[in-house]
């Protein structure tokens, strides 16, 4: 008698180590993303009949953008071994700088609109390219620790913007600056979210097909093995260090295009929101792990997160102590996760 439901257990008890075996293999593999995703999606459905609209979500894919651009850079800095907190610093000096070239060059090329543009875009990539060689020097051939490094820098150019404008923001850019980068469209699609395709599509290939990225990797996962292996470190740490800022920079170009003028205050959070984003996409803290679609899919996630947060009426304040909690949660699943790929869990 006692054998029978012994016996009719067993499916369930042979299921059930199935799916924990599956779970395991999928948080080994993706990190927490594909759990964090499943939640929010049922809490803010709940919340809000409208979050799961397609107006919706094609609306917090267009948000995402920036934050998208900026985790991408994060993520090579991370998958180096290193982290940048200067990413929001590279994003408000691009816009200042950006800015003040063009409305300066305005009255000296007043009918030379495109040329204006061109040169205060690339005064902006000089300035994050600046930010970036500082961080990368720092870094790779002084032997400062990538904290104080870029917490340094970022204070520095956070100065300087501010120094630049006043506290003010810097108004009177070519509207087409605006109408082409900020609202404008190509083949239907806004160009942000072109330009945002088409770096993650160059990410990739360089991430995942060519020596600077497989050297990046190697460098992450074991410096001084890649040393001995007769990889160049330094240069591609530094190499690292001045991609972030320059795609951070791409960013700072298209916010100022959104806003219409140059900000001091613009990227203010972003640093640990691309952080949050890139760990919460499996890249590891420790380096030498992460892929860019999964980053992608993670700063999409903070974005999706941030939406559910308005719809469901949660105040600003708040938010910031649940998007910081996120984020905890995640620095500490990739504790777990490390463990376990390392056959201790």
């Amino acid at each position: 008698m006692s054998a029978i439901p012994t016996t009719a257990a067993a499916p369930a008890v042979s299921f059930l180590s199935s799916l924990r075996a599956a779970s395991r293999a999928l948080f080994v593999r993706l990190g927490v993303l594909p759990f964090f995703l499943i939640g929010a999606l049922g809490i803010f459905s709940a919340a809000s009949d409208r979050f799961l609209t397609l107006d919706n979500l094609v609306n917090v894919a267009r948000q995402s953008v920036f934050l998208v651009l900026v985790s991408l850079g994060q993520m090579v800095v991370l998958i180096s071994g290193g982290f940048d907190l200067a990413v929001g610093a590279s994003v408000a000096i691009t816009s200042v700088v950006s800015a003040l070239a063009m409305t300066g060059l305005a009255g000296v090329f007043p009918d030379a609109v495109v040329l204006t543009i061109a040169l205060g875009m690339l005064a902006g990539f000089g300035a994050a390219l600046f930010i970036g060689l500082l961080n990368g020097v720092g870094v790779a051939y002084f032997g400062v620790s990538p904290f104080i490094m870029t917490l340094g820098v970022s204070s520095v150019a956070a100065g300087i913007s501010l120094f630049l404008t006043g506290g003010v923001p810097v108004s009177g850019l070519p509207y087409q600056f605006s109408d082409t980068f900020g609202f404008g469209r190509l083949l239907g699609l806004p160009v942000p979210v072109l330009v945002a395709a088409v770096a993650v599509t160059l990410m990739w290939v360089v991430m995942a097909r060519t020596r600077v990225g497989a050297h990046i990797y190697a460098v992450g996962g074991n410096i001084k093995a890649a040393h001995l292996s007769a990889i160049p470190t330094r240069r591609t740490l530094a190499f690292a260090y001045i991609l972030c800022a320059l795609v951070a920079s791409l960013t700072g170009l298209l916010l100022t295009a959104r806003v219409e003028s140059g900000e001091a205050n613009l990227g203010g959070t972003i640093a640990m929101e691309s952080i949050a984003a890139c760990v919460i996409g499996g890249v590891s803290l420790r380096g030498g792990m992460g892929r860019v679609e999964n980053v992608v899919l993670g700063a999409f996630f903070i974005v999706l997160v941030q939406n559910g947060m308005n719809l469901a009426q949660i105040g600003s304040y708040l938010q910031m102590v649940l998007l910081g909690g996120l984020l905890i949660l995640a620095v500490i699943f990739d504790q777990l996760r490390y463990r376990m790929m390392m056959g201790n869990g």
